[in-house]
């Protein structure tokens, strides 16, 4: 009798445990596409005060997935014929570091911004061997939020040097200036990022900045080519949602774009992070009848994406049912990372060296 008291005790004990862990379990944990298990609820109340500096920087220029290596190899053939078919990883060659090649350096400049009322900085990477008495092509890179112009000239995972470096040596591309700019154009120095909308505001107010002020300054002070043939913008995640939606406000102005891992936000919605009131209405998400376009207009995205999930493929859907023409392509295995970067940098320039060859 005795034994058969404390057996049914210790089942109690054992079912009351397992009862605990299952609702602990479906308190809304999730496991994410790298096996990171986060708190939905939790995500959701995040703000720039609770986030990590790792957190941050996933968000910025997103996650690295492989060792940075500074280890310098040998130079490889380029590829025997060029065509401007999609790859979905950047191929090793372009990634890596090569004794035959001299990389460019970042360095930082400030503006005065018209549109902020205050001095705004960026970091630029300009070619090793960079002269007044040649002109360059230009591009634009947009980071995530939570970034700064910081954000890219810090991360070597992203291989930026590396592709632009490299492409450029093979002759397949033109040198190139990269452009990093601080995309959280505020007018009050305070104000800071986060996960709602009055915080994210200032992401939308930097067409004007980039329009008005950063680029005829970087036109003004370096030796570029101007021209929407000579001028590229690409963008990750938060970025990538500017990216896009600069293009379609001013297409005029870029010959080349790339949206990579595009962020929510063009048009109203909620997502695990908050709730976004829309830049535009659905029907908006297109080029206006009589636009100059651009000659190339990409957007890609990781198939295991755990931050933005299928909001870009969301938005080539919604560009394809209002016939804007673009390019679209999903990155296997790739979450918010950095191969989706270096994914989509190499694409863009493998279409620039494609029109350049032609």
């Amino acid at each position: 009798m005795k034994k058969a008291y404390i057996s049914a005790i210790l089942a109690f004990l054992m079912a009351t445990l397992l009862c605990a862990c299952n609702e602990k379990v479906q308190e809304g944990t999730i496991m994410t596409a790298d096996n990171r298990v986060t708190s939905e609820e939790t995500m959701a109340e995040s703000s720039a005060s609770t986030q990590s500096e790792e957190d941050k920087g996933m968000f910025a220029t997103g996650l690295a997935t492989e060792e940075k290596s500074s280890e310098v190899q040998e130079a490889t053939e380029a590829p025997a014929e060029l065509n401007d078919e999609i790859e979905e990883r950047c191929p090793v060659t372009y990634t890596a570091k090569r004794k035959d090649v001299t990389y460019g350096e970042f360095t930082h400049g400030t503006y005065d911004s018209m549109t902020c009322g205050l001095e705004r900085g960026y970091c630029i990477l300009l070619p090793a061997d960079y002269s007044t008495d040649k002109k360059y092509p230009v591009l634009y890179l947009l980071h995530g939020i939570f970034g700064n112009e910081y954000s890219f000239s810090g991360d070597a995972s992203n291989k930026i040097k590396e592709i632009v470096g490299n492409m450029a040596a093979d002759g397949l591309i033109d040198e190139t200036i990269i452009v990093c700019p601080n995309m959280y154009a505020a007018s009050d120095p305070k104000q800071q990022p986060g996960f709602d909308a009055e915080s994210c505001l200032p992401y939308d107010n930097f067409i004007n900045d980039l329009v008005n002020d950063l680029m005829p300054h970087i036109e003004s002070t370096y030796s570029v080519l101007t021209g929407r043939e000579n001028t590229y913008l690409a963008g990750f995640s938060m970025g990538g949602r500017e990216t896009i939606f600069i293009t379609l406000q001013r297409p005029e102005l870029f010959g080349y774009v790339c949206a990579i891992s595009a962020a929510p936000g063009i048009v109203a919605t909620t997502d695990k992070f908050m709730t976004h009131p829309g830049q535009l209405a659905e029907s908006d998400v297109k080029f206006t009848d009589d636009a100059t376009t651009p000659n190339v207009f990409i957007l890609c995205c990781g198939t295991r994406d755990s931050v933005v999930g299928t909001y870009p493929k969301s938005y080539h859907e919604l560009l394809e049912a209002n016939g804007t023409d673009h390019i679209w392509y999903e990155i296997t295995g790739a979450d918010h990372d950095n191969n989706a970067i270096t994914s989509g940098l190499y694409n863009l320039f493998k279409q620039i060296a494609y029109d350049k060859a032609k």
